[in-house]
């Protein structure tokens, strides 16, 4: 898929979706999965892993509305990846099997990469 079109597809103005266009036109790298999964694999995953996050008392913004929005979407979807050279937040985009829209955008920071100790 072409950087241009994928950026066609970003036109929200949650903070995941701003944040991944800037990445993309910033000429951040990007994979867009060529097989297709069905909803529920990708709403069981994503949603499992919103749980665990949880759990270690961490809520990523807009990752339980794009869960929602996937499994309403009720068809087979692939995923997006944009990961920014500065390894500072991690977008995942839901696209329809056609990879003509964008049904769902998702992104977080990354934790802070371990200290290295004193020497």
């Amino acid at each position: 898929m072409e950087r241009h079109v994928l950026e066609s597809l970003l036109t929200g103005d949650d903070e995941a979706s701003v944040r991944a266009l800037a990445a993309l036109r910033s000429g951040a790298p990007y994979s867009v999965e060529e097989r297709v999964q069905p909803t529920g694999v990708h709403a069981g995953v994503f949603g499992h892993r919103l749980q665990r996050m949880r759990m270690r008392g961490y809520e990523p913004p807009g990752l339980e509305r794009a869960v929602q929005l996937v499994r309403e979407h009720g068809r087979p979807v692939r995923t997006a990846l944009i990961d920014p050279d500065n390894r500072t937040w991690f977008t995942l985009l839901f696209l329809t099997e056609d990879r003509s829209a964008l049904v769902a955008c998702v992104g977080w920071p990354l934790p802070l990469p371990a200290r290295k100790p004193p020497l």
